[in-house]
């Protein structure tokens, strides 16, 4: 059976190979209503498929770009992975996803095959430890940014979330209801990965702002498997916390695990709210007040970054680390 060719499309279509090629690149600006309609049926009708090594050759573009995730599991990463799927997709990108399981050494794997692939731009959820490779995408002006966490050695743009106003939001509600002994739990900081040290600093903060105490037992950090031994620990102190923080969707999952086990009741014995919406928390008895982050923005946002990136528009300045502004919804967890 015969090739199919650009050629073949442009003599069915009565044009020119140029104007098929800007019909390929969703440059529709570029011909008549009539003449896309015409190329149109003729790719159709001929059952044409462009050959996509050809374009890449020729373009030095694969048309491909790289998402790292460090931990698929979390909520965020789902919606944000998503979105810019969706993004890239109408710009006709392919997307591959990775997820680095917040190991540095995954995340080297994936980033230094991703380069061997010659995907044309990165978008990286970093772990913070492979310095050495963010160096050198960076110095050859390689397309990359990074989301939701912040690597303070690197001049990279950043997406993420103003955490410590995301905390704020969060004690600000407990203490509207009167609650005095809160706790904040997140998953491992042994990295110092940015959202959870950040939101951490925001609810010290916060409890300063209102003169509470800032009691360090009430601060617990765990690997997820290791949460329910955390949660253990706090109510059998003396004197248990009256709130909860739970500063991630995994963490929240593990303190709503908790509170059905031990049969305590939201919001009499424990209130609780978290930072992440996830989906059932709107229907879960009762429902659970959030901080939400605003997925979407941030996704388009990086996708938008990139993709100039890719296309060779310079920005103005320095990289610039993009927060967020999260968003409280109130329910009756508290």
């Amino acid at each position: 059976m015969k090739n199919v060719t650009m050629a073949d499309v442009a003599e069915h279509a009565k044009t020119s190979k140029s104007t098929v090629s800007q019909y390929l690149n969703k440059r529709y600006e570029y011909m008549s209503e009539n003449t896309r309609k015409r190329i149109e049926a003729a790719i159709e009708e001929l059952n044409y498929h462009p050959n996509s090594v050809a374009r890449s050759l020729k373009q030095k573009a694969t048309y491909t770009v790289g998402v790292i995730v460090a931990n698929i599991l979390h909520s965020f990463s789902t919606h944000i992975i998503r979105t810019l799927e969706t993004e890239f997709n109408k710009q006709g990108f392919h997307t591959i996803i990775c997820n680095a399981d917040d190991d540095p050494e995954k995340e080297r794997n994936y980033i230094e095959m991703l380069l061997a692939k010659q995907v044309d731009g990165l978008i990286i959820f970093p772990t913070g430890e492979n310095l050495d490779l963010y160096e050198q995408m960076k110095d050859r002006d390689f397309p990359i940014v990074f989301m939701d966490r912040k690597v303070d050695a690197q001049a990279i743009d950043t997406i993420m979330l103003d955490n410590h106003k995301a905390a704020e939001l969060a004690v600000d509600r407990l203490t509207a209801g009167n609650y005095r002994k809160i706790s904040i739990i997140t998953t491992s900081v042994i990295r110092n990965i940015s959202p959870r040290i950040e939101r951490i600093e925001g609810y010290r903060q916060a409890l300063q702002k209102y003169s509470l105490p800032v009691r360090e037992d009430y601060i617990k950090t765990a690997d997820a498997e290791h949460l329910q031994d955390v949660l253990r620990e706090l109510f059998e102190m003396d004197a248990p916390p009256e709130a909860i923080l739970a500063a991630n969707d995994i963490v929240l999952v593990e303190v709503l695990k908790y509170i059905k086990e031990k049969n305590l009741s939201i919001p009499d014995d424990v209130a609780v709210i978290g930072i992440d919406e996830v989906p059932f928390a709107a229907f879960f008895t009762p429902p659970i007040t959030v901080v939400e982050q605003p997925k979407i923005e941030m996704a388009n946002l990086a996708a938008e970054l990139l993709l100039k990136k890719i296309n060779g528009q310079k920005e103005g300045g320095s990289p610039t680390v993009h927060r967020m502004q999260p968003n409280l919804i109130d329910r009756h967890s508290c």
